[in-house]
């Protein structure tokens, strides 16, 4: 395995919004290459976040600039794109209420927020429960080419990078289940498990399958799960789990009705996202949160047994706001593996992509 070179998608130091991060990336069937993440934000949490996607037509060398998706009145965070056969794509996201993280630099008494949070706050306290109601939750949408989306459908689950197409053509969601009362939920909580819902019909209606043991404690904090569908139809599941910070898995044999207990593996970073290339290798990539900080993959050539080959892919990042790395095989069986970290010291996370090859 070895790097080729590494590609700046977008990279904006002098730009109040220029934050981007969690990032996924899918190929159409003529070669584009799509990176999706959460855009045009002014920092990791804050209420001006934008799903967008950019387009690449020479396997990842050069990129377009940031086209809008999603824009609702809410933080739109973690993007996932999903190839869907030919130029099909769906888009995964959720939106959060970040009040919830900023209302502590809100004076109770006076109504007033602190110095620095005021012009967040402003836009803060344009939301209601009404408003939060409506948007807060987990989303679909289908596009037929990358440029029209349809409208956005509810998902019982999350994770970053999205759900998986099985064989069958059926959609297979592997993530935190979604927090619901009444049909809606303004905050997340980590004491659900990590579940698989399945759709038949493209998102329009989801059955709730089985759950992973013990994915509900919430000192462990297992979350931002992703799936592949092995050779065998085995369902390989990589979960994050964050005391100590590393990687899982856990395995289905029954189309995600039953789950294993989860088992450790030598990945000491997070969080997984997991795809099967046309040689049978399987590829595990992921931010290294750790230093020397970074991104790297690990892969297995035994059908998704043992994860013990590592390739660093990048080592010179200043501190852990990195990661969510997603990866893509392209035509000629060369990788593209899409993350988020700053160019340089004191910048904006910045969008940006490795080409390699096993």
């Amino acid at each position: 395995m070895k790097v080729i070179k590494n590609v700046i998608i977008c990279n904006r130091p002098d730009d109040e919004f220029g934050f981007f991060g969690w990032p996924s990336i899918a190929r159409q069937a003529d070669g584009t290459l799509i990176a999706a993440s959460s855009g045009l934000r002014s920092e990791h949490v804050c209420p001006w976040g934008k799903t967008v996607i950019f387009k690449s037509f020479d396997n990842g060398n050069s990129w377009s600039g940031p086209m809008v998706v999603n824009n609702t009145p809410l933080d739109d965070r973690d993007a996932g794109i999903i190839s869907l056969g030919g130029q099909r794509l769906a888009l995964t996201w959720f939106t959060s209420n970040t009040f919830d993280y900023k209302k502590q630099y809100k004076d109770p008494q006076t109504g007033l927020w602190l110095e620095n949070f005021r012009k967040t706050g402003a836009v803060l306290d344009m939301w209601d429960d009404e408003l939060v109601n409506k948007y807060f939750g987990s989303w679909v949408r289908v596009s037929p080419d990358g440029e029209y989306w349809g409208e956005p459908r509810r998902v019982p689950v999350n994770s970053p990078h999205g759900f998986t197409v099985l064989k069958d053509g059926s959609w297979l969601y592997f993530g935190k289940l979604w927090p619901q009362a009444n049909g809606l939920a303004t905050h997340l909580t980590h004491d659900l498990p990590v579940t698989a819902a399945l759709s038949t019909d493209e998102g329009r209606n989801w059955e709730i399958l089985g759950s992973v043991p013990d994915t509900s404690v919430e000192e462990d904090m297992a979350c931002e799960a992703h799936v592949t569908e092995l050779a065998d139809g085995t369902l390989l599941g990589a979960i994050r789990i964050d005391k100590p910070y590393r990687v899982v898995f856990s395995r289905s044999v029954d189309g995600g009705r039953s789950w294993s207990a989860m088992e450790e593996t030598p990945i000491k970073s997070a969080p997984p996202h997991l795809m099967c290339h046309s040689s049978g290798a399987v590829i595990c990539s992921y931010g290294y949160r750790f230093e020397p900080y970074g991104q790297r993959v690990s892969v297995s050539f035994d059908g998704g047994k043992n994860f013990d080959n590592e390739l660093i892919l990048r080592s010179d990042a200043q501190d852990g706001d990195l990661g969510y790395a997603a990866t893509a095989e392209m035509a000629d069986g060369k990788l593209f593996t899409v993350y988020y970290q700053p160019v340089k010291m004191g910048n904006p996370a910045a969008l940006q992509g490795t080409i390699w090859e096993l």
